[in-house]
């Protein structure tokens, strides 16, 4: 069946001709798409095919989006194995077309759009779940205002004799790093030469990052990213920044991780999101003049601590993603909102009224930030839907506090997607079964592994 090329391809195209102008070197030009871990996938053509994605689109498979974090197809409902594996095509997205910083050779690259024989979006591309749930707000006369912050680690490119992660070595000293040192500048003068590649990176790819610090491990920092007007351009600044923390690393001699829990004992990486709303005179509608925000951040964190349950799959997306949740760990483990607290998942930063915001700091670094943001978001619509309450202020330590409605594996967070009522009325039931069984199945075949350790204790 032949599909007519979307309207926005011509500004998609538009955009790659001019940087092709600016860069004649780029011999190739890369089509990705996000599939549910939030990996890239896609293919690579000659700058001189490039025009092709814009005439008649890539033909790639429709179960490319539902593949394990190895990249293993999964065949979730049939779709994969079964069905024959056929081809969608997918259709260039304006404004994110870019060059790729340190590609070698030169390279430039376009998230692009995978549609079905009749032309619409799948119903299971975690781009487009966003996108669904954002139109949500458009009924409200609401735009969520929205940034991720994504904390890593960069790690030795050595492993130890049981193929385990290592703390880098100080660029300064040699040595291999041992302390937190959290919040340390001299840390960041160590990796300076990191930070800047990170740095000229985001910028020749387009991702705001605003602020970079050291984080409670050693080795681990994090990257915050500014705030924008468009959730789904928010969560594509965070697919990208993780592409460019890598290729920083790399040239270093490094490696950067977003693994949720690289070391038993040290502190997990989380992705920390935050959201405010404006209403169409550009007004914070959770502002009131005071830290603590009004009536409208309190249902927001009331519907965000209502859908938690139901979204850990999604936020904590791999057996390793549980390891975070620990008490003094700042990983939260209940649904209790606070006022300038860290302990609490659902917090209320500190700063100008005019900023008063929610930060959710449930979910990992390894989630897909596509549908971490449309989880979030269906929370905050749900909330305000419903006028939910959060309940009391959380006051003091309350990581120690384990909400036991909350699921704590990834058996127990795939058991209540299953029986979710909610969420799936704002994702789609078919993308939330696709997630599940895609999880579920990788799950299975992890389970299968008979890891050294087994051998160790019990051989």
């Amino acid at each position: 069946m032949n599909v007519q090329a979307p309207k926005d391809c011509v500004d998609a195209r538009a955009e790659l001709e001019a940087i092709l102008a600016a860069n004649p070197n780029i011999e190739f030009v890369d089509a990705a798409i996000s599939d549910i871990c939030g990996a890239l996938r896609g293919k690579r053509l000659p700058v001189a095919d490039a025009a092709k994605l814009f005439e008649s689109g890539m033909q790639i498979p429709l179960s490319l989006h539902l593949m394990d974090v190895r990249g293993e197809m999964m065949n979730p409902s049939g779709r994969g194995y079964t069905d024959g594996d056929p081809d969608g095509t997918a259709w260039p997205i304006p404004g994110t077309v870019m060059e790729i910083w340190g590609a070698d050779p030169p390279r430039a690259q376009l998230l692009t759009s995978l549609r079905d024989g009749n032309g619409a979006a799948l119903s299971y591309d975690p781009r487009a779940v966003l996108e669904r749930v954002l139109a949500r707000f458009d009924e409200l006369q609401l735009t969520p205002v929205c940034a991720h912050e994504l904390e890593f680690y960069l790690i030795d490119e050595k492993r130890d004799d049981r193929n385990r992660p290592l703390p880098p070595r100080s660029p300064r000293t040699g040595q291999r790093e041992t302390t937190p040192s959290v919040y340390g500048l001299e840390d960041l003068d160590d990796y300076q030469a990191f930070l800047t590649a990170m740095n000229e990176a985001a910028a020749l790819q387009r991702v705001p990052v605003s602020a970079t610090s050291k984080e409670y491990a050693p080795g681990q920092f994090e990257a915050n990213l500014r705030h924008q007007p468009n959730a789904v351009k928010a969560s594509d600044h965070a697919i990208f920044l993780r592409q460019v923390v890598k290729a920083a690393a790399a040239s270093q001699h490094l490696q950067a991780t977003f693994m949720a829990k690289p070391y038993a004992d040290r502190s997990g990486s989380g992705q920390h999101v935050h959201v405010s709303l404006v209403d169409k005179s550009g007004r914070n509608i959770f502002d009131n003049g005071t830290l603590e925000g009004g009536e409208l951040l309190r249902h927001a964190a009331g519907g965000l601590a209502a859908l938690m349950a139901e979204s850990m799959a999604f936020f904590a997306p791999s057996v390793n993603s549980y390891r975070r949740f620990a008490p003094d760990m700042f990983a939260p483990v209940n649904r209790r909102w606070g006022v300038n607290n860290r302990s609490a998942g659902l917090r209320v930063p500190v700063g100008p009224n005019a900023a008063r915001r929610i930060e959710h700091r449930c979910a990992g670094a390894d989630a897909n930030p596509y549908l971490v943001m449309a989880a979030i978001l269906a929370g905050v619509h749900h909330g305000l839907l419903n006028r939910l309450d959060p309940g009391p202020v959380a006051v003091g330590n309350v990581s120690r506090e384990p909400d036991l409605e909350l699921p704590f594996s990834l058996e127990d967070a795939l058991k209540r997607l299953e029986t979710a009522r909610v969420l799936p009325g704002y994702f789609g039931a078919e993308a939330v079964a696709h997630y599940r069984e895609t999880k579920a199945e990788e799950l299975a075949r992890f389970r299968k592994i008979i890891t050294a350790e087994e051998h160790e204790w019990y051989l």
